[in-house]
């Protein structure tokens, strides 16, 4: 049923599966200044539901810019792919980060379309990757 509130019990889940990092750009709930959402990979106007295979901690921008998208343009190919689903897709194989951790890149056309649409690496990203690199919370390691 689209627009049904999730259960308390639900977004914990989804919470902890995530570790607490949004599933896209990796950032920290903790470290957040905008509310982390439950954001549904296939939107419900298009059939998605609420089981927790549908569902994907998201910090407020990504999950703003993902809005109800399931695809966008490669920058490098100028085809259509699909955006970057965190249950489905592995991390490591779609993204890297930059030299000094700063930047995710795109090493797939998914990637490159994640990256772009959900502007992974706006201004206020970088700004809170300097600073938890410094704290030694940045880079995720494969554990978290």
């Amino acid at each position: 049923m689209p627009g049904k509130t999730l259960s308390r019990k639900l977004r914990k889940l989804v919470i902890e599966r995530a570790k607490s990092r949004c599933e896209y750009c990796q950032s920290w709930m903790h470290n957040a200044i905008h509310p982390f959402n439950i954001d549904h990979i296939i939107p419900e106007k298009e059939g998605g539901t609420n089981d927790l295979n549908n569902l994907a901690l998201s910090c407020g921008g990504d999950n703003n810019n993902k809005g109800d998208k399931t695809k966008a343009e490669d920058p490098v190919t100028k085809e259509i792919a699909p955006l970057y689903n965190p249950r489905k897709d592995e991390w490591s194989k779609h993204f890297a980060w930059s030299e000094d951790f700063l930047e995710i890149i795109g090493l797939t056309p998914t990637g490159r379309a994640s990256v772009v649409l959900l502007k992974l690496n706006r201004e206020g990203l970088r700004n809170m990757r300097r600073l938890t690199i410094i704290a030694g919370e940045h880079p995720p390691t494969k554990s978290e």
